[in-house]
């Protein structure tokens, strides 16, 4: 027989090349331009966050009643803005991180941390793991996962709002190798009421508003393209 066109390899190539094309569509392939994980810890991204007004009383944070519910117009005005710290040694923690990162700004980093502390408050709230699940580190997700857990097992009901945040200020500062870690006082007005499976009040007081003090502590390994921070440690005012 004389030589015929060879069929069979074409059609052996063109199935590789399809199967190539099928397994880039479902991979992806690398560009070198891929986006970084989005940033809330940025000011541009914080100052676009929705403010939401669903929130939970987390466990650990001190409080005291407030007379009045409504907050006026004096009392808004009164709140602080975002604020770094006048300790000499925070100071030094900061441009110690920052000279190992020149993208950090303490300024950013409260106007996002504010962001995640109203994120992570209201996501705790409505019991959304799987968006706390990376902002958080494995021993808190385990910590917030068991107290919703349990939330859910006894039917309880949590109806929460936030009044807004009174201050926020680093308390601590510090690199150990690439590894810096950020402590933050928040102080926050809400109003918080656990209802049982029957809707009766068992907790809380929603004419009172409640002041809330939490220190929170951020981390972060300035090697790593995520430009988030983790939440490792919560704690309350001593």
């Amino acid at each position: 027989m004389g030589d015929g066109f060879p069929f069979d390899i074409l059609f052996l190539g063109l199935v590789a090349a399809f199967l190539i094309l099928q397994l880039r569509r479902v991979l992806g392939r690398r560009t070198g331009h891929e986006k970084p994980p989005p940033d809330i810890f940025s000011r541009s991204t914080a100052d676009e966050e929705e403010k939401e007004g669903n929130v939970i009383q987390l466990p650990e944070g001190d409080y005291e009643p407030i007379n009045d519910v409504e907050p006026s117009a004096d009392d808004a005005a009164k709140e602080e803005s975002p604020r770094r710290t006048d300790d000499e040694e925070v100071i030094a923690g900061l441009k110690e991180i920052q000279a190992a990162n020149k993208n950090f700004d303490a300024a950013d980093f409260l106007q996002g941390a504010s962001a995640a502390f109203e994120m992570i408050i209201e996501t705790f709230a409505v019991g959304d793991k799987s968006t706390l699940r990376p902002l958080l580190s494995d021993d808190v997700y385990d910590d917030f996962t068991s107290a919703i857990k349990a939330r859910e097992d006894s039917g309880e009901i949590l109806e929460n709002s936030l009044v807004g945040l009174k201050k926020v200020e680093i308390l601590e500062a510090g690199l150990d190798g690439r590894i810096a870690t950020l402590t933050v006082k928040f102080v926050s007005e809400q109003i918080s009421v656990t209802c049982d499976a029957e809707g009766k009040v068992i907790d809380g007081d929603p004419e009172h508003i409640v002041q809330m003090i939490d220190i929170w502590t951020f981390s972060r390994n300035l090697r790593s393209r995520d430009p988030n921070w983790t939440l490792v440690e919560t704690r309350s005012q001593n």
